[in-house]
């Protein structure tokens, strides 16, 4: 019975790593950064990496994924829980149409992320009047992911998890009534639960900013273990 449960498993696994990945105890990184710490730490790792902070202006500038940036490090009780990314020049309607969906396909592509919508289709179509949506209906354009390391695919630890939760649930004796089926999909869903509490707070996602007719790309690396949580109401 356990050998078959432990196969069934391995199946519900398979499926479920073909969508995300397993994660481990680690957080989102920028250019190799962990987005953790103090502000000033940020602030001279990022130096170190080529970039130059503005004092007047508490940002730092330079170049990332071949564009001019400004790099704005953001706090909550000093610890830094979002690197926010931002075009230093705007530009057209039309450009930065082209530029979000660019952007989307070198995503889907990169294997150190996953859509947080498994579909995963964030691409804007060509006869899309952007301009009017985001004017006119208040809409936004945005596509979310979670960032994937190395680590994070490291299924061990995986099935037994699964095991002892389905345990948890059920006795040997109605374990042994269920159908392979039904195990099965129990085992997905908890295993999607399994997932998000391990990668959720690796958030990376952008979207399109508008001023003025005038547009721009802003891209947010978070830590959402550092973020205000409601602790200080």
């Amino acid at each position: 019975m356990f050998e078959d449960m432990k196969h069934i498993l391995t199946i519900g696994l398979a499926i479920m790593l073909s969508l995300t990945a397993l994660a481990q105890s680690n957080i989102t990184q920028f250019l190799g950064i962990p987005v953790d710490g103090t502000k000033s730490a940020m602030i001279q790792k990022l130096k170190n990496k080529g970039y130059t902070y503005n004092l007047a202006r508490d940002y730092l500038e330079g170049e990332f994924n071949g564009r001019k940036v400004h790099v704005y490090v953001v706090t909550n009780n000093n610890k830094v829980y979002r690197i926010m990314v931002t075009d230093a020049n705007e530009t057209s309607e039309r450009e930065i149409k082209n530029r979000f969906n660019t952007l989307c396909r070198q995503f889907s592509k990169n294997e150190k992320y996953v859509p947080q919508d498994l579909i995963g289709n964030y691409e804007i179509s060509e006869d899309e009047d952007i301009s009017h949506e985001m004017t006119v209906k208040n809409k936004r354009y945005q596509a979310a992911y979670y960032q994937v390391s190395e680590a994070d695919k490291d299924t061990t630890g995986g099935h037994e998890w699964v095991m002892n939760k389905l345990l948890s649930m059920y006795s040997q004796e109605e374990l042994q009534n269920l159908s392979e089926e039904r195990i099965q999909s129990i085992s997905i869903l908890l295993l999607a639960g399994y997932i998000n509490e391990k990668i959720s707070h690796k958030s990376v996602w952008f979207m399109i900013s508008e001023s003025y007719g005038r547009y721009s790309i802003c891209i947010y690396y978070d830590n959402e273990k550092n973020q205000a949580n409601g602790e200080d109401l």
